[in-house]
């Protein structure tokens, strides 16, 4: 069985980490959700709220594709949650020439900690090319339409937040 582990913050989830999520299910047999703790970046929802999010999304995927999706929080190395789960891919999502930059070191790192696990980067479709939970952020909570940018579960979720 292939399993892949997509790993991201999801604060919140967007459509571009969706249309990563559809193409790497087309990929594996199992792909996990792997939702970062990371407290150093301060999000602005929770993590059980991060995980809910997350998990609606991937069982509309799950439906969609019959690929199993598995939400997993983690708060370890990335490479030690791919080992956790059973994962020999990581996936990555990348939009702009400045993400390889970091993925790049992030990939080389991860090689030396554990060669037999593959990073595959998936580039994202033109349409959500420009789209970062942080600058969905700013727009909700400055009263902008973010409609384009999340389903319309996570839009709810930010004008819960925002009013």
């Amino acid at each position: 069985m292939r399993v892949g582990l997509y790993p991201g913050t999801f604060d919140p989830i967007t459509l571009g980490h969706i249309d990563i999520m559809r193409r790497a299910a087309a990929l594996v047999d199992r792909l996990v959700i792997g939702v970062a703790i990371n407290r150093d970046k301060g999000p602005l929802f929770s993590l059980e709220e991060r995980v809910k999010m997350v998990e609606t999304e991937g069982a509309r995927l799950s439906k969609l594709t019959g690929t199993e999706v598995v939400v997993h929080p983690f708060e370890n190395l990335l490479i030690d949650c791919a080992r956790d789960v059973g994962a020999g891919i990581i996936v990555r999502g990348l939009r702009a020439v400045a993400d390889f930059e970091y993925e790049y070191q992030m990939v080389g790192m991860n090689r030396q900690l554990d060669d037999s696990i593959e990073t595959v980067f998936l580039m994202a479709e033109a349409e959500h090319q420009a789209i970062a939970s942080k600058l969905v952020k700013e727009i909700a909570r400055l009263g902008g339409d973010v409609t384009k940018f999340v389903t319309p579960a996570v839009h709810d979720k930010l004008m819960e937040r925002f009013g």
